[in-house]
């Protein structure tokens, strides 16, 4: 069952978290829209970790209240004086191009930085909240079971991909631990903030442009027999539904590990597509390009979260239905050019 909120506006004070909640990446898409529903709860006693480097981010922070801004590459000396203020760190910072090739920075900012946290939590005895991906999957061959004894045969397809897996895998093996942590692999999240993505929003981002500026929107055609153009299947996830579980996780600390976050359903990217041109009030008009070569072998043709190890441990909530998502995106954020 899915569930309609308008404009995700979050109940005051739902989660009561005592010190300092720290959030990394928290200029980013996910990381800020975290920031702005914890403010909606009338929390405020949040670090924020970031370069703040990329002007195009800066929309996503204003108006945000927060106790400190610090540096990614100051965080560990200043998380090292001042542990015994922070409750709790979502570790959402990461370098997120599907399509690059610096192995070195991906090594870097992926995986080392974020074993340096885990190790940092794990003296501190501080509980560590971190995003994964769905594209540590690969081609979707082996399934999408978040269950940790398959977790480290999984190929993925890109760097970012295996960076993301590399850590996974690291955690699993690691005999000192957070107090708690939980690693959550998130699908294909759409919604608010993610304005400075560029090539790597969502395809609602896209959409949305494209039909604005030439009334139609181009799909990237199928190379499979057994797929029909526009049929390529993805777990379309909101992003409010994203900080929904990372709060969840803040308040039920008793089973570690690594979970899928996403709706359970695989939607069409034509029915995504068709909801962007609705939420319009336009007609379809959609075209299809061939996929572009460099990525075609790379290329998921579908993605759907397993999510019952997370309804095991007690996420009852449901998740938000696609159409009043891109509903809510296009006509409460896109449309109005704002942020959450």
């Amino acid at each position: 069952m899915s569930e309609n909120r308008s404009s995700f506006n979050a109940e005051p004070n739902q989660y009561h978290l005592k010190r300092m909640i720290v959030v990394t990446g928290a200029a980013g898409f996910i990381g800020s829209f975290l920031v702005g529903k914890l403010n909606r709860q009338g929390i405020n006693n949040l670090i924020l970790v970031d370069t703040y480097d990329d002007p195009l981010k800066d929309g996503n922070l204003k108006g945000k209240e927060y106790q400190h801004l610090i540096e990614r590459d100051d965080f560990i000396d200043w998380l090292a004086k001042n542990k015994e203020q922070v409750e709790i760190i979502f570790h959402l910072g990461a370098r997120t191009d599907t399509i690059g090739q610096e192995v070195e920075i991906y090594r870097e900012l992926n995986l080392k930085y974020s074993q340096k946290l885990w190790e940092a939590c794990t003296r501190y005895n501080i509980p560590f909240v971190y995003a994964s991906s769905a594209a540590t999957y690969g081609n979707g061959d082996l399934g999408f079971s978040d269950k940790h004894d398959g977790i480290n045969r999984l190929k993925p397809l890109n760097l970012y991909a295996w960076s993301k897996h590399d850590f996974d895998v690291w955690a699993l093996n690691q005999k000192a631990t957070p107090g708690f942590w939980a690693g959550l692999k998130f699908f294909n999240v759409y919604g608010p903030n993610e304005y400075h993505k560029g090539n790597m929003a969502s395809v609602v981002l896209h959409a949305f442009r494209e039909i604005k500026e030439k009334g139609e929107m181009k799909l990237f055609r199928s190379h499979r027999e057994d797929v029909k153009d526009g049929e390529q299947k993805r777990d379309f996830v909101h992003v409010d539904d994203i900080a929904e579980v990372m709060l969840f996780f803040s308040e039920n600390q008793n089973n570690p590990g690594i979970y899928n976050v996403g709706t359970g359903k695989a939607r069409s990217y034509l029915d995504l597509t068709r909801a962007v041109f609705d939420s319009l009030d336009k007609n379809p008009e959609i075209q299809f390009v061939d996929t572009p070569t460099q990525i075609r072998s790379r290329y998921q043709y579908f993605t759907e979260a397993n999510i019952q190890k997370l309804r095991e441990i007690g996420y009852s909530r449901s998740f938000i239905d696609l159409e009043h998502g891109v509903k809510d995106y296009v006509s409460n954020y896109l449309e109005k050019q704002i942020c959450y």
